[in-house]
């Protein structure tokens, strides 16, 4: 249905309550039968039978059937309904949204943010979804002013050392240390001495492929797209190394944690082995991961809360991939990059990623390989006995995050044209050059990458 006649279908009171947050990321020119809208609860008025909810940087009321169901994160419908006590004030919810002829009608509040079992995603990119290729037309507008945001107070993970953001210590990994700890090392080094040409069935051959796979959205696309185009010009790269990226727009971490879901995670993960299939290669192959996700601008309530919303999340992607890739060693991850020029909305409200959202996600990579560090045997990249490796290997890749123009320690910044006019957010080719040079310097010098990254190696 044309976005115009969808838009015209619906009461204007009810527009902005429930579409608001899933304009960003549903696909308008598909025929929707449900869709979901991601929020964080702000009230639960049962007498005047409303639900208060912040979502896509608005509140909005919305009325409460008397028949809706309410579930928990797994799925189990709670015994009081509407009259739960987890329904409280900050609780972040999933909301299921059916249309009933010409208006939408909530049926359906799960508990935890994630997808629910009942509403269908679209399948079919609009002409505001981002694509394969990189981001459509900015929801914000080429003719939005560009006003920087106050940064001074967030130093990248990098350079805070032992130094607190909100009462959490910096550095890439523990201690506010840059430096894999020298157990974690060693077993890097060690999975890394294996990486070596396979064949389209994962057996060893001179002649074969290693594949290093990109999984994220819309920015993942530029990055790996930069890091593919600097890597291409570069004439000391392995011979036998095939890029491939799996990057999919609009697909963030709570659509693709899913395979299974019969709706956005299906088709990510579908995408995904079309991309490989299309560059001549098996999942057999893939040995090697870059990730790089984020989600939505965060209306999960606040620091740290989202974050450890997304480090979650994260953890059940990574959870996901020694099934799908068999011979999958070593997985690496990557920061967003700055978002203090990313435009507002005409209304106001914040773009998909602005700051302090970009720069705090990154918690969300360094807790997650905490996890790993501390032996959570949900996250063993080693089988043990007959059971299999639970996770991969996890490391910090290139940290992409600097504070605008103002240089990190290492030189890194960034300029106000390395993002897109349109949005600002989303790299330009300058910036894509820029993202894909730090990949290409990480992955040339790092102990665990450069002995089959390299041809000399």
């Amino acid at each position: 249905m044309p976005r115009h006649r969808f838009a015209h279908a619906l009461p204007p009171a009810l527009l902005p309550s429930l579409f608001i947050a899933a304009l960003c990321w549903a696909y308008l020119s598909a025929p929707l039968a449900a869709f979901e809208v991601r929020g964080v609860i702000k009230r639960v008025d049962l007498e005047r039978k409303v639900l208060v909810v912040a979502a896509g940087g608005q509140e909005r009321t919305i009325p409460l059937p008397q028949d809706v169901k309410v579930l928990d994160a797994g799925g189990q419908p709670l015994v009081d309904g509407l009259q739960s006590k987890e329904l409280r004030d900050g609780a972040v919810v999933m909301l299921s949204v059916q249309r009933q002829g010409n208006r939408p009608e909530l049926q359906e509040i799960r508990l935890g943010g994630g997808p629910g079992p009942n509403a269908t995603t679209p399948n079919a990119p609009g002409p505001n979804a981002a694509g394969p290729n990189g981001p459509g037309p900015s929801a914000s507008g080429s003719s939005a002013e560009v006003k920087q945001q106050d940064t001074s107070g967030l130093t990248p993970l990098v350079d805070l050392g032992e130094g607190k953001y909100q009462g959490f210590s910096g550095g890439l990994y523990p201690d506010g240390k840059n430096a894999r700890p020298a157990e974690h090392e060693a077993a890097g080094l060690s999975l890394a001495a294996q990486v070596q040409p396979l064949d389209s069935q994962g057996h060893p051959d001179a002649g074969g492929t290693i594949v290093l796979l990109g999984i994220g959205f819309s920015n993942t696309v530029q990055a790996f797209k930069g890091f593919m185009d600097v890597s291409a010009e570069d004439r000391g790269l392995n011979p036998r190394l095939k890029l491939v990226n799996g990057a999919v727009g609009g697909m963030s971490a709570f659509r693709i944690q899913n395979p299974d879901d019969g709706k956005s995670g299906t088709q990510y993960w579908r995408t995904v082995d079309e991309r490989l299939a299309a560059a001549g290669v098996t999942r057999e192959q893939v040995q090697v991961v870059w990730i790089k996700e984020t989600d939505p601008a965060p209306h999960d309530g606040e620091f740290p809360k989202y974050v450890q919303l997304l480090q979650s999340e994260l953890k059940r992607i990574v959870q996901l991939l020694p099934a799908r890739f068999p011979n999958l060693k070593l997985c690496y991850f990557s920061s967003r990059t700055y978002g203090g020029w990313a435009k507002h909305k005409p209304n106001g409200a914040a773009p998909g990623n602005s700051e302090p959202f970009s720069y705090e996600s990154g918690f969300a990579y360094k807790w997650l390989i905490e996890e790993q560090l501390k032996g959570d045997p949900d996250l063993a990249f080693a089988p043990s006995g007959s059971a299999p490796a639970k996770a991969p290997w996890m490391s910090w890749g290139a940290y992409l995050w600097a504070n605008g123009a103002k240089p990190r320690s290492d030189g890194v910044f960034f300029e106000l044209n390395d993002f897109q006019e349109t949005d600002r957010m989303h790299e330009s080719p300058a910036g894509q050059r820029k993202v894909g040079g730090l990949l290409l310097n990480f992955f040339k010098t790092d102990s665990t990458t450069k002995g089959w990254f390299l041809a000399a190696g």
